[in-house]
């Protein structure tokens, strides 16, 4: 384990994260659903988070009761145990003390499995009353600190159920929207019933977000079915990503982001921001390549897109900022695409984000000589911009 003068720490610039996860408990649904939904919610089902699930919430809330295991790991916190380990996965005020530790001046809160206990639902019930217990929940994980910005979650599938909840999500102060990467039902995200909804999100300058899990499991089961045995996924769980899910994790974003050009959405509502997060970002010099190819391709035969103002890419430059991972070479990215689209974040306490993320941005920076001026949008004025927050 890392020495307290080796921790990482981001207190030397001002820096926003756009990526972290509540790492929910088994009961922590189904005590913020109202009494109808909650005996309808289906058990909280860990197998996505590996083999040990269940025994690491016990570990970490008995650690809790140990002070001095608690100061070991706050001394840590980046560089530490990862998961329900980690110093404040659960826990509210350890979260605020360990964005102290790190120096960060915000991060945004996803939640991290409690969706597929109403999200897959068909009862509209559920689905719409799971979404509004998740978002009462994590409005009350984040609302003793103004650094932790509360992402609600609401499915598009009924416009007139997902506009109340959007509204109750707003009064209770959550800071964004998460809106599945997919088609809403039958509809398009760009469809004219869905447009109450972007309205009410540009009028509060509220961004949504789309995010790795709901909407982007875009694989065709078939592919798996190549004569093997399936493997676990990489935490040794049944659930989460494998090889060949995430070769294909950038598509359902495409797709989305793709449907909210062409449609207009983002022409109707030019206030309206947006976040891919989670979702990687290697792929967007060329996604912007090809929606310009295609505007210019089908502007004769497209009437829709004839009544486009900007060049399509335009619309993704002005409202729609990306998550690079730690791993992809953010500083080629800058200089491919332009320095306003890409946004830092730690995903933490997943273990996805590693131990150390501001050293591998900052290595990547470096190597493409990517200068101040960039660097802060990088790592803070770009979040300013997708969540309207002042300067």
């Amino acid at each position: 384990m890392r020495t307290e003068a080796e921790v990482p720490t981001y207190a030397s610039r001002i820096c926003f994260d756009a990526d972290s996860h509540l790492m929910e408990t088994f009961e922590w649904l189904a005590s913020f659903a109202e009494p109808e939904v909650r005996e309808k919610l289906p058990p909280l089902d860990l197998a996505s988070g590996g083999p040990r699930a269940a025994q690491a919430i016990r570990e970490a809330r008995l650690r809790q009761e140990d002070p001095v295991a608690t100061a070991e790991l706050e001394r840590n916190v980046i560089g530490g145990p990862k998961g329900w380990s980690a110093f404040g996965a659960f826990d509210p005020g350890e979260r605020s003390r360990a964005l102290d530790r790190l120096g960060l001046s915000a991060q945004l809160v996803f939640s991290t499995f409690a969706a597929v206990q109403f999200m897959r639902s068909e009862d509209p019930v559920v689905r719409y009353g799971g979404a509004r217990a998740h978002n009462r929940g994590i409005a009350e994980f984040c609302g003793n600190d103004p650094r932790l910005l509360a992402v609600a979650i609401v499915p598009l599938d009924d416009p007139a159920r997902a506009a109340v909840e959007v509204d109750l999500a707003l009064q209770r102060g959550c800071r964004a929207v998460w809106v599945p990467a997919a088609p809403a039902g039958e509809r398009s995200p760009g469809h004219p019933d869905l447009d109450p909804i972007w309205a009410r999100l540009a009028e509060a300058r509220v961004p949504f977000v789309v995010h790795v899990g709901s909407g982007t499991r875009v694989l065709r089961p078939a592919y798996n079915h190549n004569g093997r045995k399936r493997p676990t996924d990489w935490l040794g769980g049944g659930e989460n990503l494998r090889f060949k899910d995430f070769m294909v994790i950038p598509f359902a974003p495409q797709m989305f982001l793709t449907a909210l050009v062409h449609d207009g959405v983002l022409e109707r509502f030019p206030a309206l921001k947006g976040g891919a997060i989670e979702l990687g970002a290697g792929w967007v010099p060329d996604f912007l390549s090809r929606l310009d190819h295609a505007g210019r391709t089908f502007h004769k035969s497209d009437p829709t897109v004839r009544e486009l103002s900007l060049a399509p890419s335009e619309y993704i430059r002005r409202q729609v900022r990306f998550t690079p991972f730690p791993f992809e070479d953010t500083g080629a990215l800058i200089v491919a695409a332009g320095e306003d689209l890409f946004l830092f974040s730690t995903d933490y306490p997943h273990p996805e984000g590693g131990h150390d993320p501001l050293g591998k941005f900052e290595a990547s920076l470096d190597r493409s000589g990517i200068g101040e001026n960039a660097r802060d949008k990088f790592y803070a004025r770009n979040f300013r911009d997708m969540m309207s927050l002042p300067a």
